[in-house]
């Protein structure tokens, strides 16, 4: 038997015991304690379960939208070094003014005030 072989063995047989040990333990059912929020050792003042405001999910986007975009212009100075660097500022010119669109729309329309 050969090294790769033994491996798949292993490695296949590690996996079903672990998929087996997943479900036996998933068949427990959790008691009320453990269903129950945590708040730092306080008892909950509420519900849980409350639906969060969409802004948070917004703010999130455009973190997220932002952040991808540093991604993209990092490696800008890099690319400069081109023999072509007026298509890369370019590119970037454009990059960033696509983003600045965006930020100024979202803006106007109100996405971004939190109180209404």
């Amino acid at each position: 038997m050969n090294t790769l072989t033994f491996t798949m063995s292993i490695s296949f047989a590690l996996s079903t015991a672990l998929t087996i040990l997943n479900f036996w333990l998933a068949q427990m059912t959790p008691d009320s304690e453990k269903l129950s929020p945590y708040e730092c050792g306080f008892d909950p003042l509420g519900s849980a379960r409350l639906p969060f405001s969409i802004r948070f999910f917004l703010v999130a986007i455009l973190f997220l939208l932002f952040d991808l975009e540093i991604a993209l212009l990092l490696p800008l100075p890099w690319a400069i070094q081109l023999q072509s660097p007026l298509t890369t500022l370019t590119w970037a010119t454009t990059v960033i003014s696509l983003l600045t669109l965006g930020f100024i729309y979202e803006w106007t329309q109100g996405g971004l005030e939190w109180a209404e």
